[in-house]
């Protein structure tokens, strides 16, 4: 393929999965049609995707981190996470409602967002150099949707979908100086959606979320790129995702720093009724 040709195909991709976020329709997944497409065409196809969220008056305010789970990581066959961008409009504030219907499939999943006060970038960027650059972290509920058919997705379906990434509800500033740092490490977090609990520790996100932060910036140095001065960046899930369905009310709890929550709207749906013996 030809170096025109293939741009041509990153921006046609960027465009089907820019209408299927907008009308809600699914797209089938582009590895099956495209079977050729490698994890680099995915970040391109991604970066013409997000041209056209700027294109579209939208500001970009940092990253998100996925892939971060060895559980994950097995599934798509890597070693490494993989990651995605953030702009203005996919923030919304701590006790958010939220519609279901504005979304294909959703699911949710409990984190920590990290506000750099530095610029970050280089190949050798350490998990203290993040630490130290670190002016507060937030508490956050992601909310993921694939805008492909059925989360039918390869990794360069993800990475081209700009990681599957749709909202993310941001709770309240807890600064992080120098003094006094929270071992994020051992943070717990309680995880509550509806009658479901899951707690975990920030171990889970790569030992350390701060070492996924870090792995981002070397990553990013590989484009030429960093991050920001100001930046959010959404490290990595805590638990597992769970599905976002109307009359939802989830809440991730931090033992030092605080909680997020968000609310869905409509009634729960119904429990299947119970067939007496010897009905078909």
């Amino acid at each position: 393929m030809t170096l025109t040709a293939a741009r041509s195909l990153y921006r046609e991709l960027a465009a089907q999965l820019w209408d299927s976020a907008r009308e809600r329709k699914p797209v089938e997944p582009l590895t099956a049609r495209h079977p050729e497409l490698s994890l680099e065409d995915a970040y391109e196809v991604q970066r013409e995707l997000r041209a056209l969220e700027v294109a579209d008056g939208a500001e970009l305010i940092g990253y998100k981190i996925g892939a971060t789970s060895e559980a994950i990581q097995k599934a798509f066959d890597i070693d490494h996470p993989d990651f995605g961008h953030l702009t203005d409009r996919m923030l919304l504030p701590d006790g958010a409602c939220l519609d279901a219907g504005q979304f294909i499939a959703p699911k949710l999943e409990a984190e920590i967002a990290f506000r750099v006060g530095e610029d970050l970038r280089g190949g050798s960027v350490s998990a203290a150099d993040v630490l130290d650059a670190t002016v507060a972290v937030h508490p956050v509920l992601e909310v993921l949707d694939s805008r492909i058919a059925d989360w039918r997705i390869r990794l360069a379906d993800t990475v081209a979908d700009n990681t599957s990434s749709a909202r993310v509800v941001v709770g309240p500033e807890v600064p992080f100086g120098s003094a006094g740092r929270t071992d994020l490490a051992a943070e717990r977090v309680v995880f509550q959606t509806g009658d479901r609990i899951q707690t975990a520790y920030g171990s889970a996100v790569m030992g350390h979320p701060a070492e996924s932060v870090a792995f981002l910036v070397r990553i990013l140095d590989t484009f030429g790129e960093g991050i920001k001065a100001g930046d959010l960046v959404l490290a990595g899930s805590w638990a597992d995702a769970v599905d976002l369905v109307p009359g939802l009310r989830a809440t991730a709890s931090f033992a030092s720093l605080g909680s997020v929550s968000l609310t869905v709207a409509g009634p729960p749906a119904e429990a299947p009724a119970e067939r007496n013996e010897g009905e078909a």
